[in-house]
């Protein structure tokens, strides 16, 4: 049985928290150590749920690791390593675990997976990527829960993304590193994690231009080297927990931020009436009590990211008057506003991708449940805001994005409880 939070509302974040290393941009650097035989080692690795499941993947497959310190690991995926020994229950649990399909069929000519996990916030196929493959040369069947690939040599193609797709684009990265000829690759996502797996891949000895932006070129080379690569710091978390610092009471310091990541997203937090300050690499928020209305779209990046959008529904619950947010991507993204409704939040959905935000509102402690990462994170803040005891089930969700969250947070001073149901 999944654990819960019990959470006693109305507490205080005073102090400081360090951002951990990005989970996203840790799944996609993870695979590429599958591009080369040689040792990578892999600093500020966060230790979630859904990155030591793809490590242990990796393990059952062969590939050699060790932990070199609390965030830092040592890999080798040498020659014999098969992905014959893929373990599909495992590979089953988490959508991180399709970034490994690119640099499998990159390295290997015939493997085949069960369909990934994740979630639950509507239909994930992985259409975009297995066709890009298919233009690469992949030959790809899918037959009841899995898909088998083949692939006698990859060649490099322009190929056009239906969608900016993240994984789509790490995916034909890492096949098209060692691919023969130049791949093109234009609807590419540009993401913060997608640019460090770029500078990752290059650093590896990868011909990648363009990152950055939204076409890429890959030259293909014959080999891969190993590499040491410092993980770049999580904005997702770090937006997470400066909206927290300004829903509660206190002042908290949000350090090891890269503030153009959340250029967007901190433009947004200033129209709300949200009091913060920047610095160098660190974000420092107070309490904030004169909440404005917003639209708040999310849109690829450098748009707002559509894993804060959660975040902020709590914040406009407490804003004095109508608010829009706008998920195009996602048709079960809204599904966690009705648990905010259960707490006393006025939401009305207006279809799948749209809903509106009355306020203010007072929030009260129930018994709700976490559907999928963010939304989770967004329960958890609501708890911090609420009157009263909140529940919140499913918490496993929440680890799968989130390292120690409660510890982290009863640490600057929130009361929060895990138990077993």
């Amino acid at each position: 049985m999944a654990d819960k939070f019990i959470i006693e509302g109305g507490g205080k974040l005073e102090g400081e928290i360090t951002v951990n290393g990005s989970k996203n941009a840790a799944g996609a650097i993870l695979a590429a150590t599958l591009l080369t035989e040689e040792k990578c080692i892999i600093e500020n690795v966060p230790k979630v749920t859904d990155i030591l499941n793809l490590i242990g993947i990796l393990e059952e497959m062969g590939a050699q690791v060790e932990w070199l310190g609390e965030h830092k690991i040592s890999i080798k995926v040498g020659d014999d390593v098969s992905p014959e020994r893929i373990d599909f229950e495992k590979f089953s649990k988490s959508r991180v675990s399709v970034l490994l399909i690119g640099a499998l069929l990159a390295r290997f000519k015939e493997f085949k997976i069960s369909r990934p996990g994740g979630d639950r916030i509507g239909l994930r196929p992985i259409t975009t990527h297995l066709q890009a493959l298919e233009e690469l040369g992949g030959d790809i069947k899918e037959e009841g829960d899995f898909y088998y690939f083949k692939a006698q040599a990859l060649e490099g193609k322009e190929i056009i993304l239906s969608e900016f797709s993240v994984t789509a684009t790490e995916t034909v990265l890492m096949a098209a590193c060692l691919a023969k000829g130049e791949t093109i690759l234009k609807i590419a996502a540009q993401e913060p994690h997608v640019q460090d797996l770029c500078l990752m891949l290059k650093n590896m000895g990868a011909d990648i231009e363009g990152v950055g932006t939204h076409t890429l070129k890959i030259k293909g080379v014959k080999k891969l080297k190993g590499v040491e690569h410092k993980i770049v710091s999580d904005y997702l978390e770090a937006g997470t927990f400066i909206v927290m610092g300004a829903l509660t009471e206190g002042r908290l310091v949000v350090k090891n931020v890269v503030l153009e990541h959340l250029d967007h997203f901190l433009e947004k937090l200033r129209q709300m009436g949200i009091d913060f300050r920047k610095d160098t690499n660190s974000v420092e928020v107070f309490e904030s009590r004169d909440i404005k209305p917003v639209k708040v779209q999310a849109l690829p990046y450098p748009g707002f990211p559509t894993d804060l959008l959660p975040l902020v529904v709590p914040v406009l619950t407490q804003a004095t008057g109508k608010s829009l947010i706008h998920d195009p991507l996602y048709e079960n993204r809204l599904q966690y506003t009705q648990e905010l409704r259960k707490m006393g939040a006025d939401i009305e959905i207006v279809d799948p991708h749209r809903a509106f935000v009355f306020g203010p509102t007072l929030l009260k402690g129930v018994t709700i449940e976490s559907w999928d990462i963010r939304a989770g994170a967004s329960l958890v803040l609501a708890g911090l805001m609420a009157e009263g005891k909140t529940t919140i089930k499913n918490v496993d969700q929440i680890d799968r994005g989130y390292e120690k969250i409660e510890e982290r947070l009863n640490q600057l001073g929130c009361n929060i409880k895990r138990a077993s149901n």
